[in-house]
């Protein structure tokens, strides 16, 4: 056997929900050489080029129904193909690792046409438009929930949950100034912030203060409202880079139901109130949402049916009835996966070597 390491290229590109996963995946992978694709202006610009070089393609997506835009959409597809073969071949890479996402669609037809392996990463429970389009072309997709298998019958699915930063599986300390023994509730809206939820939650802020509960609210960068609400007890901010030390210290989480999210939920074992986002694709947040509602680990309501008296009441029930929330937390643990990076690396490793 060669002592040549194997060269894989990953592509993930955008949020935090494709790019976490491929770089806990490619930390596992120590003997590889591992190079990234991504695309110009986004996260893994800045993520990704202190620990992998990190090559980017112009692509676009593929919402829009079809028509004028479609055409333009259909060139630069076959443009970004061309590049990511060039990319692949100049590089001598033998094999490719994905997170999907509109970066998935071009890079798996060029590793496809170049007869190289591919391995495809699907976190949510209902796969994206990419996923289910492209799934058969892959000689393996791993799924982050069970029930995604059946959502793609036309491709081979191995179920290995979805990898958490690091930080996430082992104790950490959260740096903001909260007693010991006091309720934290922790609310946050994914990358994006949720700024109908945050004006909720800011409704019942006085509430739950004056019920002895300590708030954390990440609102995200797009609320000008952030800063409206102030007691000793309540500390917005527009971003916390400590996600893991809050969901464990937290008591209660409220958040969107992304697939990362609820990833790092289920490790740290936290209850949660899931606020789908309506305007997702597919609607797969619901979809996500569902998972833990069958195993009593969250409360779900549609952002339609919420106000702000109904959390508010839900939150001081949830606080007051830890038997409840004990019941949460064991729902939480029956869905995390915390080898789940090494899994998805194993599968890498075995398809590239075989």
């Amino acid at each position: 056997m060669t002592n040549t390491p194997i060269k894989l290229l990953i592509a993930a590109s955008g949020t935090g929900g494709h790019l976490f996963p491929a770089i806990a995946t490619a930390n596992q992978l120590k003997d590889y050489q591992i190079e990234w694709l991504g695309v110009p202006n986004r996260l893994e610009t800045k993520l990704v080029p202190s620990q992998y070089p990190l090559h980017t393609i112009s692509v676009e997506g593929f919402q829009q129904k079809l028509g004028l835009g479609t055409i333009k959409i259909l060139s630069g597809l076959i443009g970004s193909i061309l590049q990511v073969r060039h990319i692949l071949k100049q590089g001598n890479f033998q094999g490719l690792f994905t997170t999907g996402g509109y970066i998935a669609a071009p890079a798996i037809l060029a590793a496809r046409s170049l007869g190289l392996p591919v391995i495809l990463h699907e976190s949510n429970v209902l796969p994206g438009k990419v996923t289910r389009w492209f799934s058969r072309l892959c000689n393996v997709v791993a799924v982050g929930f069970e029930e995604g298998a059946k959502y793609l019958p036309n491709g081979k699915t191995v179920y290995v949950g979805t990898p958490v930063r690091e930080q996430f599986l082992s104790p950490q300390v959260l740096d903001i100034p909260i007693p010991d023994n006091v309720p934290v509730i922790a609310v946050v809206g994914g990358s994006q912030g949720a700024v109908s939820v945050n004006q909720l939650v800011r409704e019942c802020v006085p509430t739950w203060v004056d019920a002895g509960a300590w708030i954390i609210h990440q609102t995200g960068e797009n609320d000008r409202d952030a800063f409206s609400v102030e007691y000793p007890q309540y500390f917005p901010m527009t971003f916390y880079n400590n996600m893991a030390g809050l969901f464990q210290r937290a008591n209660l989480v409220i958040s969107r139901a992304g697939a990362g999210t609820l990833t790092e939920l289920a490790v740290t074992h936290t209850p949660s109130i899931l606020i789908p986002y309506p305007y997702a694709a597919d609607n797969h947040q619901v979809y996500n949402a569902n998972v833990f509602v069958n195993q009593e680990a969250a409360i779900v309501f549609t952002q339609s049916e919420l106000t702000s008296d109904k959390l508010q009441t839900v939150v001081l029930e949830l606080l007051n009835s830890p038997e409840k929330l004990e019941k949460m937390n064991h729902g939480s643990e029956k869905l995390a996966v915390n080898d789940s990076a090494k899994r998805l690396a194993n599968l890498v490793d075995q398809l590239l070597r075989c």
